[in-house]
């Protein structure tokens, strides 16, 4: 329902919408066959190049495609949307709210989504490295001469994708798709070409040879699941786009081009190995002929840049979500589209992005290094994903416990798998994106448990707020014109900022707002729920504004529609009153003390409450108040 609800919002055209899929969504898994054969027949597994080893290494990419991407994501976690909205922070929500009741079981799958948020980051980092590397690593077989250049040019591409990222998606998202357009078709073209010349290849659809590629090769079988796995990454696209699309066009997208094609090159690449073994290195470029090979670099760069883009946009939209939901300090969102709220950009997570992208370039320096430190981000966030669902499905959809386990046994074997062979190359990279992952994951939870410590120490002998009003009519204060808004975590007590102007200014306004501000679990607030106002008596009154995790919390557009409540504010006759805190980091219980620290600095460099809010700096006085935890 909520996803016909988004295809009629974006277009009336669902072949429209697949094809901006094609364009936006399958970047990443789309450039997945630039080095995907290149790093399994690498020297790291050891597999060798054989008619057996091309087979089956072809069978367990096409049942990876088939079970993880086909079955899992399109047809099983695609049918959990939010209000139409997908992504990890989206099911965070949906299966938090499953167990409204149990918050123990809510503190737990939290955690469990805000470490596979944190790996989306890695993933971040690692796919623009890998995926413009692979496509200018051309240049070797084009001109072996130039093969210095490689790392040199990969950064000068990136750089430019990053300091163009300001300017948003809006201008260039046209190009978007008909690019990845000829991508596919191209690359399904030469794989074509090449199966026709051995089309024996094709015998690896009977997963016989995916069975007997483990019971020949045994443990390298399975080291080689970690590159596997890499046909496979950017499946969290799939979902996370969701909103943008809906599932139809994805799926359409995904059934009937986009899976077809990647086939259709894989296939090609294994039977140009099966006639050429020392093609090995570099199959993907080998495929095409020499006459080609140029603008087929400059295609594939192209495809890349793209790749990367969803990729870097997902990481926007993602901190934004994890901002909203309080997970993650305030940042500053720039809105890049006035016609589609979803491209956004952040600068402060555009230029860690840049740093880390450009040092992971430089310090692998090929696709085949990198290709080693991809798969631990991807896997890790699969495994996120399906236990979220099954309690989705379980809790929400409310489907019988042995066909939730069925599901689980299939899907958790697989994603474990992928996981634990990649877990097998820490030393040899992975160690990259899992550290920056824990470092995320510590920030993330560190200013979750801080800010949940600072409501609590400023809740803590808190003034009751009734009693309060009720002390204000009997020993009236002297009253000043106009509105007073207080912003407050607590509706319940008297707001610090309130006692403070009455203890300095020995005066109260004419008209008394205390006013708070929640993000729900859902992406959008809807009409009945986005206001609720109180009137206490005495020009008192009580304001909750609610907003969704996608939604910019622009408080006073939103006080605008307070008038049809029977409360008009005036903005020029309004002023704001707002408490920052001063943390102050002790060894009370709560935290350890590196964390409060941590902690601290980052509430001191988080975007002001008042800035984050839209709320005028004219219309603004802020009292300080220091906090200890």
């Amino acid at each position: 329902m909520q996803a016909n609800a988004s295809d009629q919002r974006l277009s009336p055209s669902t072949r429209a919408l697949a094809l901006g899929a094609v364009g936006v969504v399958f970047g990443d898994i789309g450039t997945s066959p630039l080095y995907t054969l290149q790093e399994i027949f690498s020297s790291t597994y050891g597999l060798g190049v054989s008619r057996e080893t091309v087979l089956g290494v072809l069978s367990l990419v096409f049942w990876a495609l088939l079970l993880v991407v086909t079955l899992k994501y399109v047809m099983f976690v695609m049918r959990a949307d939010n209000k139409g909205e997908g992504g990890i922070m989206a099911l965070l929500a949906l299966a938090r709210n499953s167990v409204r009741s149990q918050p123990r079981l809510r503190w737990l799958i939290a955690l469990v989504a805000i470490f596979g948020a944190a790996l989306f980051y890695g993933d971040g980092v690692i796919t623009p490295a890998i995926s413009v590397l692979s496509a200018v690593e051309g240049i070797k077989v084009a001109a072996p001469t130039l093969t210095p250049w490689v790392v040199p040019i990969s950064v000068a591409i990136l750089l430019g994708l990053f300091l163009l990222q300001k300017f948003g998606t809006a201008r260039v998202g046209g190009l978007f798709a008909p690019v990845m357009c000829v991508w596919f078709v191209v690359i399904a073209l030469l794989g074509v070409r090449m199966i026709a010349r051995a089309p024996e290849i094709l015998l690896a659809l009977n997963p016989y040879h995916a069975i007997r590629f483990f019971d020949s090769h045994g443990i390298a079988a399975f080291l080689a699941l970690g590159g596997v796995v890499l046909a496979v990454t950017g499946t969290e696209a799939l979902y996370a786009d969701m909103g943008h699309f809906g599932k139809t066009p994805i799926r359409r997208a995904w059934v009937f081009f986009v899976f077809p094609a990647l086939l259709l090159n894989y296939f090609g690449q294994g039977a140009l190995l099966l006639g050429e073994p020392q093609a090995s290195g570099n199959p993907f470029y080998l495929l095409v002929p020499h006459v080609l090979l140029i603008p087929m670099i400059v295609l594939a760069s192209a495809a890349t840049v793209i790749a990367s883009q969803a990729v870097i946009s997902g990481a926007f939209s993602m901190t934004r979500e994890a901002v909203q939901l309080g997970y993650s300090p305030r940042m500053r969102v720039v809105h890049t589209s006035s016609r589609m709220s979803g491209q956004i950009f952040v600068p402060w997570i555009n230029g860690m992005l840049l740093v880390l992208v450009i040092a992971a370039v430089i310090g692998f320096r090929s696709s085949e290094n990198l290709g080693a430190a991809y798969g631990i981000a991807v896997t890790g966030t699969m495994v996120v994903t399906t236990l979220l669902m099954l309690i989705v499905a379980v809790r929400m959809w409310h489907w019988k416990l042995p066909l939730v386990m069925a599901f689980g046994v299939v899907f958790l074997t697989i994603d474990l798998a992928f996981f634990g062979a990649n877990l097998l190359k820490v030393e040899h990279g992975g160690w990259f994106p899992l550290a920056l992952g824990l470092m995320l994951f510590t920030v993330m939870t560190t200013w979750r448990r801080g800010r949940e410590l600072v409501l609590r120490q400023l809740q803590h002998g808190g003034l009751a707020l009734a009693p309060f009003v009720a002390s204000i009519a009997e020993h009236p204060p002297l009253r000043v014109p106009g509105t007073a808004v207080f912003m407050t975590a607590n509706l319940q007590a008297v707001p610090h900022a309130l006692l403070h102007s009455m203890k300095h200014f020995k005066t109260l306004h004419a008209r008394n707002v205390l006013l708070n501000v929640e993000t729900l679990e859902a992406p959008f607030a809807g009409e009945s729920e986005r206001i609720e106002l109180h009137d206490l008596g005495h020009t008192f009154h009580t304001l909750t504004l609610r907003f969704g995790f996608a939604e910019d919390q622009n408080v006073p557009a939103a006080m605008a529609a307070c008038a049809k409540h029977g409360l008009a504010f005036d903005m020029m006759d309004t002023t704001f009153f707002l408490s920052r805190e001063t943390i102050v980091a002790t060894r009370r219980p709560g935290m350890v003390l590196w964390r409060d620290k941590l902690f601290a600095f980052l509430s001191r460099n988080a975007m002001p409450a008042t800035t984050f809010f839209d709320i005028p700096g004219n219309r603004l006085v802020e009292l300080g108040t220091q906090v200890e935890i």
